[in-house]
Parts: C-alpha cells; structure tokens; sequence
C-alpha cells in the first residue's frame, strides 16, 4: 500500500517467501506465538490468510483462513491427521483487528486488540508448525483467495505474555512504534512499510522475504478434487450447485430432442445424458490449467444431473403433446362447433 502501511489483497493476489523457515531441531517442540493485523474485504467471507507449505510434497503444516466471521486455524500433524480451532465471531466488523495466537504447555490463548478473547487449553502449536515456505493471500492447493488489507505479521520463538501482546497492540496500532519482534525471539517480522515494489521485507532474516510475482499463481492446483474436499458449509456454496445443475438443464433439453427427432437415436436421453457428462468433464479439466479457475468433480455431478433434468423434461413435454395430438381428432368431431367441418 502506497498509503500507510500495509499489503492490499485483492481477488487474485498472493505472496510466497523465497526461501524456508527452518526452526533448529531443538526448538520443533517448543512454543510459538503468530502477531497480525489485518481488516477483511469482506465481513462474512472466506479465504487463506496465510500458510505454510513444503515444496518438495506441498504438505501444509499450518494455515490460518477466513471462514465467514470465523478465524479458522489449521494443523496437519506427521500421522496425516488434521487438528483446527475455530476463534469464532471474531471478524465482526470492518475495521483492523490485532490478533495474537499464542500457545504453549498451557494450551492456546486467542487474543484481540490486546484483550484475551477465547482459550483452548487442549491445543497446542509448536514451531514445528510454523516449517517451509510462507504462502500469504491464497491456498496452496487449488484457489482460496483472501481479499483485503495485512497491515503487519510477525511470528515468534516463545509463548508471548498477556503484557507483551498489549504493548505490542498499543505500539504498533495506536502509537505507531513498532514493538513487533522486540527481544530477539522474532522468527520473522513484515511491517509492509515499503510503500512500493515487489518484495515484502522480513525484518529478521532476508532469506525468508515476501515476494509479489508478476502473475497470478497456484502453488500445486488441484485435479478433479473429490466432492467431500470442495464441500464448505454456507449458502454460497448451495447456490454455486444450483446453477450448475440449471445451467445444463437447457443443453439437456435441446440436445433430447435433436437426438430423438434429427438422429432418431433409440435412446436419445441416455446419449444426451453421456454428452452432458463428457462436456462438463472437458470443461474440468481445462480449468486445472487456468490459475483462477478450480477443478472439481462436484461440478461434473451437478451439470450431469443437470442434463438428466433437462432430457426428462423433454420427454415429459413430448409424450404430453402427443398424447394431446391423439386426442384432438375425436375432440373436434365430437364438439359442436365442428359439426360442419365433421360433416364436410
């Protein structure tokens, strides 16, 4: 941001440190702290904020994401199994929020503004957590942008206190002195005051600095992701199923009557059902090569359901009018003002 500091997240943005934070081996156990200042485009939206991935598997370790008013943190532990905490209805308003994740061997304390806002006294982050490279504004897999302004982020060797997270609110947001990474237990600090550039500096160690591509990225998009992984709960999400069931309807529709009435195939809504599967089919696999698209089977599923809506639809309205047209005949000659055209 050319005002004030900051980095300004839109719809299709990210940030990946050049090089990967690697705690000693000493210290994988040990406690962490994550500082963060930041306002959301969008109240009741969703997104990665930030997350930490290994190149070599794109396995992520640690992601803190936006869903709906909640602050979702994510952890994938060596047996493969994921653990999250919801901080929840905290991204209530639109104005900045300083939000302090803290956690050590008394559990993990969730903090706004400088104030304890809700404890977790069986979850614990440790600094093996906070290992790889750091992606801020998006998802490492597939796409899930995060609109809006981080004013500042700052990671820690140690399990701030309840004094040094307000101080650190107080400097940084009201008296405008950076505290952030003060007493040399700072993994890294990005105070984003560079007013312009590519590069996001890290205060404590260059190696592990913040880098704006030229384009629009996707870590390790995703191909044909199974529906149970595209699932998120919300209303966008049932909409988005709606009208891809719907929108196929019409293909459905006149590709039914084209086979039945200028291919006189035998089984015109099993053929239009198979060609409904394959276009949506090529569509997904298309979009695993577009960077903002995503690439799922949940839409193959509802676009197929589609065409099968539309093919039943035609059918239904073709026997209905053919039935209408067997009628007509005795209709007419039985209807007395037909009695002359009946008779002649």
């Amino acid at each position: 941001m050319r005002e004030g500091n900051g980095l300004a997240l839109g719809p299709h943005g990210s940030m990946v440190t050049g090089g990967e934070f690697e705690p000693r081996a000493s210290d994988l156990e040990s406690a962490c702290s994550i500082e963060l200042w930041l306002r959301p485009a969008v109240v009741a939206g969703s997104g990665t904020i930030f997350a930490f991935y290994q190149p070599s598997n794109f396995k992520v370790s640690l992601a803190l994401r936006q869903s709906l008013s909640d602050l979702l943190l994510e952890v994938e532990r060596q047996n493969g199994q994921n653990s999250h905490i919801y901080v929840q209805r905290v991204l209530l308003s639109g104005t900045p929020l300083f939000i302090t994740i803290t956690s050590g061997g008394q559990g993990t304390v969730a903090y706004v503004n400088g104030r304890e806002f809700e404890r977790f006294r069986t979850y614990r982050l440790r600094q093996a957590d906070l290992t790889g490279k750091l992606l801020v504004g998006n998802a490492t897999a597939g796409t899930q942008e995060w609109s809006g302004q981080l004013l500042a982020l700052a990671l820690y060797r140690q399990e701030l206190t309840p004094e040094e997270i307000l101080r650190h609110y107080e400097n940084w947001t009201i008296h405008q002195v950076s505290a952030l990474g003060e007493g040399g237990h700072a993994m890294a600090v990005y105070a984003f005051n560079e007013g312009a550039g590519a590069v996001a500096h890290n205060q404590v160690d260059p190696a592990t600095d913040l880098l704006i591509p030229k384009k629009f990225f996707v870590v390790h998009e995703k191909f044909l992701t199974w529906p149970w992984d595209e699932y998120y709960p919300g209303w966008s999400y049932w909409k988005d199923v709606a009208i891809n069931i719907f929108g196929f309807v019409p293909l459905g529709f006149f590709f039914c009557a084209y086979f039945h009435w200028v291919r006189t195939a035998s089984r015109a809504a099993l053929v239009t059902v198979i060609v409904g599967f394959v276009v949506s089919l090529t569509i997904e696999v298309v979009q695993a090569f577009l960077p903002t698209r995503d690439s799922g089977l949940t839409d193959v599923i509802t676009n197929t359901l589609g065409t099968a809506v539309g093919a039943i639809f035609y059918q239904h309205g073709s026997r209905w009018a053919l039935t209408r047209v067997a009628k007509q005949p005795e209709n007419a000659n039985s209807h007395p003002d037909n009695w002359w055209t009946s008779r002649t």
